[in-house]
Order: structure tokens, then sequence, then C-alpha cells
């Protein structure tokens, strides 16, 4: 999982398919392309590398050379082959990058709503899928070939009109190839072990499928200074299913001094499962407690990490059979979220929080949020309680969207028991809750188009009935309610964490179109924040010569 700060209106989301349709070569009349673009704010993606020895620097040239194929996989899964759709924007410079910061003519920061005249809807399976497959049709499929479900292949129609899913590394086997080359060639330059064993691992992976040895060897790190996720990771790409993984890719540079601040965290799992405020079968697995959590500056995205809003912390790997044995490994991205604090995060507090609580929205505060949501992607469950499936396969599609709102709403109850037990000892419980309110505002102006955006508004939703926090009619600022956030906190934990158990799907459904749609007092205020020239979201300037010059 991923922080990647993806919000907004939660409508239902359908799987409705393009049908057929081609984009047309104008933009719409309604979309101001120049207005969208400038929702983003530019962020130079550099960081320190004085510290990188010659060996070092070869190994981030090698990922860094790896990445790009990521991206045109990922093009391949988002929209289809980019070519014919990137030349209809020749001599327009805002479509062309907008274009390119989506992946296709769809805008995730607004509902995926097309931006091109002649473009259908997105489908909600992406081109996981064929356009014209019926639901009923994929299930009577599935139910005689499973690899239909699996995470790392295409569904695609055969000579007869049938269903087949044929592997990644066969339908992407050049850029595959590609990616695999260069993990090789940083493997052979690694200094590091561990780092040179995961690399090698990885690169097998890429060629097979089988990522879990290489996701064991990524736990094994302990003391590298340089890392790298790549391949197919997350599953928000497909909203028809939540069942494919779409391709991406970061290079990150470990900070020592702030992983060190960092790694005991990790290690309270255990504890902090069984005071969940859940009956006792809800909290009845044991988190791996063989997990770290360190922090890192990022040096480049590719893929799905890249399309529209950006990732702030990874909470890796997936694989809840990885995961119960051995944990994750929790990755903060300091430069990332600080940019994103400085840039939205301090001016959006200073239009829409109570001037009173303003002081309260501070970076320690914005960054432990975002550490501690990842870190609660260890507790709770992963497979239902009466043991017929893991929770993901139980709600599907909603899957992602209930792991991000559980997520968030245990990062919250977990710093108030840290605060309790005094393992937390810099600032207050006010910091962390009023930051947290600010980060909804933040993350509600990503669009609908994510797992993160369905589960936001799903939050705001429910702290608002639960009073939670208060808004000033005159002022259209927010007060948080502090015993009634702490009151809040516990009730939608209990709520989530029954619904992932009991796989309940058709109540998570229901909670999702009960809860999902803004409020005219919030899209006010969100309006506000546009007119103010507030940016939505970052975008990079990243790679080779933007972190080594030249």
């Amino acid at each position: 999982m991923r922080n990647q700060d993806a919000l907004g209106a939660l409508l239902l989301l359908s799987a409705v398919a393009c049908g057929g349709e081609e984009p047309g070569d104008a933009v719409n009349p309604d979309s101001d392309l120049s207005s969208r673009v400038d929702q983003y704010a530019t962020v130079r993606l550099d960081a320190d590398v004085s510290h990188l020895t010659e060996a070092d620097r070869e190994v981030v040239r090698h990922l860094l050379a790896a990445m790009p194929a990521m991206d045109r996989v990922f093009w391949q899964q988002a929209w289809g082959d980019p070519a014919p759709l990137l030349a209809r924007a020749e001599g327009d410079a805002a479509l062309r990058r907008y274009l390119e910061i989506n992946y296709g003519p769809w805008d995730r920061l607004a509902g995926d709503e097309p931006f091109l005249e002649g473009v259908g809807p997105k489908p909600a399976g992406a081109r996981f899928y064929p356009e014209d497959m019926t639901d009923a049709e994929f299930e009577a499929a599935a139910a005689e070939e499973p690899t239909l479900r699996s995470l790392y292949t295409m569904v695609e129609r055969d000579d007869e009109g049938g269903l087949v899913a044929r592997p990644y590394h066969e339908v992407f086997a050049a850029e595959h190839e590609e990616a695999a080359r260069h993990l090789r060639a940083a493997a052979a330059a690694a200094e590091d072990p561990e780092l040179a064993r995961y690399l090698s691992l990885r690169a097998d992976a890429l060629m097979t499928d089988d990522y879990q040895p290489s996701d064991f060897a990524w736990l094994d790190m302990k003391d590298n200074r340089i890392d790298v996720v790549v391949g197919p990771i997350e599953t928000y790409e497909d909203q028809r299913y939540g069942y494919k993984a779409a391709h991406e890719g970061y290079v990150l540079l470990k900070d020592l001094e702030w992983s060190e601040r960092l790694s005991r965290f990790a290690a309270l799992l255990p504890g902090l499962q069984e005071g969940l405020p859940v009956p006792e079968p809800y909290k009845q697995e044991r988190p791996g407690s063989d997990s770290d959590l360190n922090a890192y500056d990022v040096v480049y995205y590719a893929g799905d990490a890249n399309a529209g809003s950006k990732t702030i912390a990874i909470n890796l790997p997936n694989d809840e059979e990885v995961q119960l044995a051995r944990g994750t490994r929790r990755l903060q991205l300091k430069n990332a979220m600080r940019a994103k604090f400085d840039r939205i995060m301090v001016p959006l507090a200073g239009e829409l929080i109570d001037p009173t609580q303003r002081q309260h929205v501070t970076f320690d505060a914005f960054f432990a949020n975002t550490m501690f949501h990842e870190v609660a992607h260890g507790l709770g469950i992963k497979n239902t309680l009466d043991g017929s499936s893991t929770v993901r396969e139980a709600l599907r599609e909603h899957a992602s969207p209930m792991e991000e709102g559980k997520a968030d709403v245990l990062g919250l109850y977990m710093v108030t028991r840290l605060l309790e037990d005094g393992e937390i000892t810099e600032g207050a419980l006010e910091d962390f809750y009023v930051t947290f309110l600010a980060g909804i505002f933040r993350s509600v102006r990503f669009g609908a188009s994510s797992a993160h955006g369905q589960a936001n508004m799903v939050r705001f939703s429910y702290f608002q009935e639960a009073g939670a926090f208060t808004r000033d009619p005159e002022s259209g600022t927010y007060r948080v309610d502090m015993e009634a956030m702490r009151s809040a906190v516990d009730g939608l934990s209990e709520l989530i964490l029954t619904l992932q158990g009991d796989g309940d799907y058709e109540g998570v459904d229901r909670l999702m179109v009960e809860r999902g749609l803004v409020p005219d007092a919030l899209q006010a205020d969100l309006e506000r924040l546009a007119e103010a020239g507030i940016p939505v979201d970052i975008v990079f300037e990243q790679g080779e010569s933007v972190l080594f010059g030249g």
C-alpha cells in the first residue's frame, strides 16, 4: 500500500467501458488546460549525494535507467499506446503536459473525467480487461481459470472470443527485460550484499512474475543507503475488481538521521494490535514484528506512482503471506512530504483552519501522521473471520479504499496511544489532530479516482457527523473538538475493522454510497482554495541530470 494522497468526492465507481471511442484533436471547450496544469507545483527531485561512493552512484544510475520501462508499461495498462494520443497534442504544450501527468486523457484530479472531446468514460478496469467483457462472463471464466484473477495477468480474448490470462512477463517482455538488465547491472555494482541479492531476485521476478522471493529479500535489507521499488505493485488502477497490479517505480536514498528517529516504532505493533478498539475476534491475527521504518529522499517516480497525485509514503510488500510472516517495510518520502507541506498545507491551513488552532499544523505532525498511516497497515486483519478468503478477495474493488481508510483512522489511534504511553515525547495531541484535519482538506481536492479519495470522503462524513470538527459558517474555517475527535477515531476504527473481518461487501458498498458525497459547504471551501491559487499537488523535475548535474 501507499499513501498516494488522492481523494475527493466519492461517487459509486462504475465499471463502464469506453465504448471504443477515439480521442479527438480538440480540447474540451469547457476545460482550461493551462489552469489544470497549474494545479501542480513543480518540485525539483534532488538530494544530498555527497555520502554516496562511486559504486553507489553507479547503482543509482542503473536504477534510474530502469524506470522508463515502468512508465511505458503503465501507459499500456492505463490507456494503451501513447504515441497516437501524444501526436494529437503537437503544438499544444499544455495539452501534452496534462496527458503526460495523467497517463491518458482522463483527469485524475477530477474523478477521471475526460479532458479531450470524443473520449468516453475511463473503463473502471483500465486496460486490464477487454472493453466488451461483462461481469458475468468474467466470473464464469474465472471459476474455470483462476489465473484470470491473478495480480500479474492481462485478461484478453482468444481467437474464439473466450477470455484468457496472459502473464505480464510475456505481454510486456521487452520492458521487463530492459528493466531486469539494469537491475542486474546495479546488483553487480552494489557494495551492499543484501541490496545486490534483492536486485538480482527482483530482476528474476520480472522474468517470471514470481515476486515473493524478492519481497522477502527486500525485507532482509537493513543497512542499505539506496533503495528501489520496481514492478507491478498496487491495484488502485483496477477500479473494476481491484485484482490487477499496475507497474511503477521509485528510486530512493535513505535519510540516515531521520531513519534513526523512527526505528523503534515498528516493534510496538503487537501491543498496539492487542489494544485495538474492536472485539477480540477482529484482532486475533498477530502482525509481524520484523518490520522496519525509515525515511528516504525519493529521486525518481515512474508509472502508477507518478500518475496524478503523488505518493508520500510506502508500505510494502502487499502480499498477505509475507506480511503475516515477516511484516512490512515503511518508507517515508521525506522530501516529497516537505514539498507538499510547504507548498500546500501551510497556505491551506491559513484559509480553512480556525485561527486559534493554526499553530498546531506542523511538519513534524504531518510527517508522523503519514508515518503512522503506513505503520497501521500492519494492524487489523488480513483474512475474513470465517476463513473463506482474504479481506482483499472478499471486498474486491472496495478492498483498497477500506484498507486506506483503516490505515488513516488507526494511524490516529496509534498516535493517541503512543502519546499516552510516553512513546512519543514531541508535540501535543492537538498538533496531530489539527494537522490531520488540514490533511483531509488537502487530500479531498484530489478527485474520486483513487482508493484514498474514497477513504477520505467516508472519513470526512463520519467525523463531521460525530462532531469531531465544526465549521464556522461566517469565516468558513474549521475547528477540531478534541474529545469528539478521539471518540470518532475509536468508532470508525471499529466499523472498518468489523466490515473487513466479516468480508461484508454489501455493507462496505452501502458505506461508500451513503457517505461519499461532497457537502455543498465543503465544495465551496475547496473552490476558495483554488481561487487563492493554492496548488493541489506536485510534479517533478527528475532524473540523472537533476540528481548528479550535467
